[in-house]
């Protein structure tokens, strides 16, 4: 098959970008499972493998993404909604949650089931990651760390406080210094080797989620290192953390009495978890089914496709 995937903005991201990341992983699995790929993007942006093909911004008067598909294109796979749909065959993967009022055109793909009940759609696929990309740590160091932008509903301020009740040393990676403690250390925001340091060598991450996750990229980065993850009940965690690999809590509460069982969790078994539903090539696979039943019917099928 012949796969185009179209995103507004460069590829691969230089910081921080959960979306510029999964598109890599994706296109990536898509050529290891023998499938041509096009990348319609930003200037600049590149895709070992891929056809690329520069696109204007959306809104531009040389926005035209059907005039720049090449011959033989099975599909379009944006990245990105639409404000005038293209002609061809095309699906849209939706990454963030709908403004209150707003829906999602019925080609479009969410990222788990809480995802798609919230957003009023039917058709998932979780997201996945190539492990190679990340380092995996059995012996841990002395920290607890939380990755993430420090915004309220990310949890941050909960995973401070958590991690001072519950005696933890807590490392914080995120965009913009806050004032802190004593015993909680800033990293600013970490990218690369670096980063994936960090989550190889934590006890644990915390992920106190103040809102509904579409998903939670980092939680997946953390467990195929071997890192369990402590975080809340919301949007897709449960979906994601079993008690195999980590442990979640309705408050801050039951977050602190929670972090000592987190020391018995098996890095292993954090490593595989990811390693049996979260990898480039399970996410490319659902896709790639997704994309089979959308050409044969016009229509995406209910839930996460089994295989």
């Amino acid at each position: 098959m012949h796969i185009a995937i179209y995103f507004h903005g460069r590829v691969p991201v230089r910081g921080y970008g959960g979306t510029q990341r999964v598109i890599v992983w994706l296109g990536r699995a898509l050529m290891e499972l023998g499938h041509q790929v096009t990348l319609l993007a930003a200037p600049g942006s590149s895709l070992p493998g891929a056809t690329i093909l520069p696109v204007d911004p959306p809104g531009s008067p040389g926005f035209d993404l059907d005039a720049r598909l090449p011959p033989g294109v099975d599909l379009l796979h944006s990245h990105e909604p639409f404000a005038s749909p293209p002609r061809c065959p095309h699906v849209v993967t939706l990454h963030g949650n709908l403004h209150p009022g707003r829906t999602a055109p019925r080609n479009t793909i969410f990222l788990s089931a809480d995802h798609a009940r919230r957003c009023g759609g039917i058709a998932y696929v979780h997201n996945g990651l190539d492990p190679s990309d990340y380092c995996f740590q059995a012996d841990k160091a002395d920290y607890d760390l939380f990755l993430g932008r420090l915004h309220a509903a990310k949890g941050y301020r909960w995973a401070i406080a958590g991690a001072r009740a519950a005696q933890r040393r807590l490392i914080l990676a995120g965009g913009w210094r806050p004032t802190l403690r004593r015993g909680i250390r800033y990293v600013g925001e970490v990218r690369g080797e670096r980063k994936t340091a960090w989550l190889a060598g934590a006890r644990c991450l915390w992920m106190p989620a103040q809102w509904e996750e579409p998903f939670g990229l980092t939680l997946i980065e953390a467990l195929v290192s071997g890192t369990p993850v402590l975080g809340t009940r919301r949007g897709a965690l449960p979906e994601i953390v079993g008690a195999e690999v980590g442990a979640l809590g309705d408050s801050l509460d039951s977050l602190v009495k929670l972090r000592p069982s987190l020391d018995r969790v098996d890095p292993y078994a954090c490593r595989r978890h990811v390693e049996r539903s979260f990898t480039h090539l399970t996410m490319a696979e659902s896709y790639l089914r997704m994309y089979d039943h959308f050409l044969a019917t016009g229509s995406l099928p209910a839930g996460r496709p089994a295989g």
